[in-house]
């Protein structure tokens, strides 16, 4: 049995997709036996659904951890929704972009801008109103 050129490029692209695909299984696996890793009591956890809190209590058993959300509020998760363990690091990124977009951000149209952070305001310039338009007047009188 000959192969043409055509059918020997579709099995490469064919291999290839194979070994991303099991490389990247191994990458995800990796990944979550980290975050496993990191799981602990007393870490500060979010959860898939953007709820943070404070892992109080964690049952291998039945794979459920407790998080305090805030003082006297206890929530019982179960083990994989924790997604993300934030680190002191990660906090302090966050808060120096909230400052570099808020400095960024730029007026939308017409709006006025405040001085703020040495940046002088800048007021748009003055849109004329447009005249009103009323319907042509004609003398003519159809005969």
């Amino acid at each position: 049995m000959a192969f043409d050129p055509l059918t020997i490029g579709m099995l490469a692209v064919l291999a290839i997709l194979v070994f991303f695909m099991f490389r990247n299984s191994r990458k995800r696996q990796r990944e979550a036996a980290e975050l496993q890793q990191k799981v602990q009591v007393g870490a500060d956890v979010m959860t898939n659904f953007g709820v943070f809190g404070t892992i109080l209590d964690i049952d291998d058993e039945t794979n459920k951890v407790r998080l305090e959300t805030s003082p006297g509020t206890v929530l019982t998760v179960h083990r994989q929704v924790v997604t993300r363990v934030i680190d002191d690091h990660d906090t302090d990124v966050a808060a120096d972009d909230d400052d570099v977009a808020a400095v960024a951000v730029e007026p939308a149209f017409g709006e006025r801008v405040e001085e703020t952070h040495g940046v002088q305001a800048v007021d748009p310039a003055p849109v004329a109103p447009a005249a009103p338009t009323t319907p042509a007047k004609t003398d003519k009188v159809d005969e």
